[in-house]
């Protein structure tokens, strides 16, 4: 717990003032985190980390990233985004017959799957921190009290179990008490960092995000079960991997662009 809470804090030192600041060195940050997203989906499945293929999913994952307010990338190579990453899917299957299947069709879909996934989340955090950073704060926070509220009333009252074969800790009373209490943290942050003129749709919109967020932190404890892995990684020492702290991140942050709450 003492390393936990040492890690966390340190983290926050560093975490919370680059998202204050925003701009370039954001977007590093996080070109940073999703690479390491992806090695640790890549050290999971237990593909070669550097690879041929490892290498096109990092390029891909890095075009995904560019920020929507740098346009001219694409002018310069006449091509978009949808285009480059089918021209990468065409080179991972071409790669499949070129290594004599010792790549096979499953692993490069693996890589583009892991790669989109990894990608949209963290472009959308930094879409998010674009658009305003009030709504980066509001995800954080409905996020950590969803966490936080399913935990300890999940601990208190909890029997019913939410899904044994993947996480047996969790409850549907946690559930249910982590959705509650994203839902209060998310009325009282409005107050003073309002995001939603409209109660009803903030009320909605917490609630998605908070049942989403719920989910991430299912899919990425059911790759960790798939894989036979502890966490997704050892980058934070108490904690475990970038993915399995930016898990609920993932599912969250493209929401709420998708349900044009930003």
């Amino acid at each position: 717990m003492k390393q936990r809470i040492i890690t966390g804090v340190i983290a926050a030192a560093l975490f919370i003032p680059i998202v204050f600041y925003g701009g370039v060195p954001f977007t590093i940050l996080v070109y940073a985190l999703a690479s390491v997203g992806l090695y640790e989906l890549i050290r999971m499945n237990k593909l070669t980390v550097i690879s041929m293929p490892t290498v096109l999913a990092a390029l891909l994952l890095w075009i995904i990233l560019v920020p929507s307010n740098v346009t001219g990338v694409f002018e310069t190579i006449g091509l978009t985004k949808v285009e480059i990453t089918f021209v990468i899917v065409l080179l991972l299957l071409s790669y499949t017959v070129l290594s004599k299947n010792t790549f096979t069709f499953d692993n490069a879909a693996f890589l583009l799957m892991a790669t989109t996934y990894v990608a949209m989340g963290f472009f959308y955090l930094n879409e998010t921190r674009l658009a305003g950073i009030q709504y980066v704060f509001y995800a954080l926070f409905v996020i950590w009290a969803t966490d936080s509220g399913a935990y300890f009333i999940g601990k208190a009252i909890g029997k019913r179990k939410l899904w044994p074969e993947i996480s047996p800790n969790k409850t549907i009373e946690g559930s249910i008490g982590g959705i509650l209490c994203g839902i209060v943290v998310a009325l009282v942050y409005n107050v003073f960092l309002p995001v939603q003129s409209n109660i009803s749709v903030l009320i909605a919109v917490t609630i998605a995000i908070s049942v989403f967020g719920q989910i991430g932190d299912l899919v990425e404890s059911a790759f960790k079960r798939h894989y036979g892995v502890k966490d997704s990684g050892t980058i934070l020492p108490g904690h475990g991997g970038i993915l399995d702290r930016t898990d609920s991140w993932l599912f969250v942050l493209p929401l709420l662009h998708f349900l044009h709450f930003i």
